[in-house]
This record gives C-alpha cells, sequence and structure tokens, in this order.
C-alpha cells in the first residue's frame, strides 16, 4: 500500500503542471470559403486608375481565381437576367444527368416561344444536344426540356435552381423559371450572375459548352441544326471564351462574358447595356492591363511557427491548405496585408495535417481571401522522465528569479 502511494505521488510530481495529454483528431469543420469579398471593392481607391465608363446600367469585373471585384456598377441591383439565367440552367444539368441521355420533349416544353430551337412534342434528343441549343441558339424550349428531364417538372428544376444560387451566395437572385423570359420576381444582379458564372466555369463540360462558336447535328427523322453562339465576343475579342447573351424588352441587352489571356480569366457582366460587346471589351481591357496576379501563400508551404510545449520539439511550422493569388494593381506597389488567426501556443502530441487556424489575405484594406492552416509535421511529446527533468531545471531558475525581485 505505502509502496502504491509513493509511486503516485512521484506521477504527480512527474506530470504536475503539465497536464495529461489527449490524443488530438483532426475536428470535422466546414468548408472555408476561398474568396471572402462579396460587396463591391472600392474601384477608386483599388485600382488607382480611372475605371471604364459604361453604358450598362449595372456591370461586374471579376478575376476568376480570386474572385475579386475589379469593377463594380449597381453591382448588387437585382435586375432581370433575360438567358444570362440559362448559364444556371446548364449548370444544373450538367451536375445533375449525362451528356448522352435521351430526352423525349414534352408537349409543354415544344410549346414555349420566343428564341427556341423549335422542338417538337415528342422528338428525342440527347442531353448535351439541348444544352448545345440552349446555350447557342438561347433555345428556350430547350431550357424546358431540360428541366423537366433532370427535375421531373419545370416547377422543380426552378427549386433547385433558387437552392443552388443560395448554396453559392447568390443573395440577390430569385428564378421563376428556366431560360429567362420576363416573370414577375425573376430577378438576379451583375454580382450574382458573375459569382454562378465563375463556379460554372470549373466544370470543364460547361467551358467547352459555352466556348462553342457552331454546333451542327442530325437529328432524323426530325431534321438538321445548325446552331452558331449568339455571342459574337467569340469571334471579335482575344482569348475570348464564353459565356452567355441575353436580351428582352425589360432587361435590355445583357452579356456575361469571359476572356484568358496568359493563365488569366476574367469574368465581365454587363445588365441593360446601349453596346454590350463596347462594355465588355473596354471591362476585359482594364482588367487585362491594370491588374495582375500576385501569389501570396502556396499549399504546404510553411508561412508561420507557433510555440509547442512538451514536444519533442519547441514549435511546429503552419502550412496554407491552398494556394492564394490575388490580384493587385500592376502601376504602384499593392497593400497586401497576411493577418493570422492561430493560437498562441499548442501542448504535444500534435498529428500531422490537423486544422489550427486561418490565414486572411487583404488587398488595399479589403478581406480578399482565406486559407487554412495545417500543421506541417507531428509532434510528438516528450517522454514522462524528460518533462520531469525539464521542470525540476525550470523551477529553480523560476524561484531565484521571484527571490530577486523581492530583493
Amino acid at each position: 500500500m505505502l509502496s502504491r502511494l509513493i509511486f503516485s505521488l512521484l506521477l504527480l510530481c512527474c506530470f504536475g503542471g503539465f497536464g495529461i495529454p489527449v490524443a488530438l483528431a483532426a475536428p470535422s469543420q466546414p468548408a472555408l470559403p476561398v474568396f471572402l469579398n462579396l460587396g463591391e471593392l472600392p474601384v477608386s481607391s483599388f485600382s488607382g486608375q480611372d475605371p471604364p465608363r459604361v453604358t450598362a446600367d449595372a456591370a461586374v469585373l471579376m478575376e476568376a481565381s480570386t474572385g475579386q471585384v475589379l469593377f463594380a456598377k449597381n453591382a448588387h441591383q437585382p435586375r432581370p437576367p433575360a438567358s444570362t439565367t440559362k448559364i444556371l440552367t446548364a449548370l444544373l444539368a450538367i451536375e445533375g444527368g449525362r451528356l448522352d441521355q435521351v430526352v423525349t420533349v414534352s408537349p409543354r416544353a415544344a410549346a414555349v416561344g420566343e428564341s427556341s430551337m423549335h422542338l417538337f412534342p415528342g422528338q428525342r434528343l440527347t442531353l448535351e444536344q439541348l444544352l448545345y441549343g440552349a446555350l447557342l441558339r438561347s433555345g428556350n424550349d430547350a431550357c424546358v426540356a431540360i428541366a423537366e428531364h433532370i427535375a421531373g417538372s419545370e416547377g422543380n428544376f426552378v427549386f433547385f435552381m433558387n437552392q443552388k444560387a443560395r448554396d453559392l451566395g447568390a443573395r440577390h437572385s430569385h428564378f421563376c423559371n428556366p431560360h429567362g423570359l420576363p416573370a414577375q420576381g425573376h430577378l438576379s444582379s451583375a454580382y450574382d450572375l458573375a459569382l454562378l458564372t465563375r463556379y460554372a466555369l470549373k466544370n470543364p463540360t460547361f467551358r467547352a459548352l459555352v466556348s462553342t462558336r457552331y454546333r451542327g447535328f442530325l437529328n432524323p427523322p426530325w431534321g438538321e441544326y445548325h446552331l452558331h453562339n449568339t455571342n459574337r465576343l467569340l469571334w471579335s475579342y482575344q482569348g475570348a471564351d464564353g459565356v452567355k447573351t441575353g436580351t428582352t424588352s425589360e432587361a435590355g441587352m445583357c452579356l456575361v462574358a469571359s476572356a484568358s489571356r496568359e493563365g488569366r480569366r476574367l469574368i465581365s457582366v454587363v445588365l441593360h447595356s446601349d453596346d454590350r460587346y463596347g462594355d465588355t471589351m473596354a471591362l476585359l481591357d482594364y482588367g487585362f492591363t491594370c491588374f495582375k496576379n500576385m501569389t501570396v501563400a502556396k499549399a504546404g508551404q510553411a508561412c508561420r511557427r507557433v510555440q509547442v510545449t512538451g514536444g519533442v520539439v519547441s514549435a511546429v511550422p503552419l502550412v496554407s491548405d491552398r494556394t492564394i493569388a490575388v490580384a493587385v494593381p500592376v502601376h504602384r506597389p499593392p497593400a497586401v496585408e497576411k493577418r493570422f488567426n492561430v493560437p498562441a501556443g499548442f501542448t504535444a502530441p500534435l498529428p500531422k495535417a490537423l486544422p489550427v487556424g486561418s490565414l486572411e489575405v487583404w488587398v488595399e484594406g479589403e478581406p480578399v481571401a482565406r486559407a487554412r492552416l495545417l500543421t506541417g509535421r507531428s509532434v510528438e511529446r516528450l517522454p514522462a522522465y524528460k518533462l520531469w527533468w525539464k521542470k525540476l531545471c525550470v523551477m529553480p531558475q523560476d524561484a531565484h528569479a521571484q527571490d530577486k525581485r523581492q530583493l
């Protein structure tokens, strides 16, 4: 009994003040948004140059890789989006169906008017052919056929459209149909359309569809289709690779466009424009000329060190879980700031790749991007006898220092 008591006292001496370590497991955490700015960047202070003048009532220029807004005019104003609605329709079809699936056109879909593929009730086409008809020819009938095929009914599909828009952060959008014909409450904003397009362009199938200038195919016995893209920018602007036009009397002339040069992609949105192609080219020229991308963090690269108590090493490196590149002005040194949100220290043991904090990148005083910080290595806990010895060595020094302060 006495020996057990002595052994217990020795254990208390060894571990006292250190705390018995608890095995750390990587907690389940919600995905961090890579890009933070959901509002407009102040264009005048961000660029330092006169922004382009556009005739559009609302416009946005966005850097696709960073999500940064380089130009904004009434960016969050809800407006009729016309056929730019089809961007979201195509995205849901690609994510929810297979391109080789055969779709039978219903009488309801075939009856949709305005811009159309001129489909017939009972006609059978692949989902891919309907997507080309929706995005190149801007066929409203194709959109309803797609909606009914994917969700069972147009109403169900519209529900999914609004859910997807909310999930992607399109806070000023509400859709009432899959094609964009005028309807009470069918609204979106220039920023929301850029946001949806940025997400859609990550899908290689979507990119291929919206960059196609011409598509022809036979659909016996119904005939032959020759589909020319309504986006004239694909023929006239260097690097243009999408996305969708839209025109109604209420929405005016609209265009969501993208262009890529030297590894950079820009997304432009103009709504109710007097010259949608001129406005778009002016915005894209501005973005390519006045801004460049700067890499501020690389995935897996150590960007900070934090102290570790009771470990075989005294500090652990923290690494970014992704590469962050931000858009900065080219004509002057940019004001880029890294802000770390991490604990002051850790207690060993630590596993590798444990999420322990975040890194925020600010450009010109605006929060732009964020990455999760992970432990760059595992840290084992020192053996008990070494911790005990370390504590014994430190305690006399602390007591001596305290005696000196009292003197």
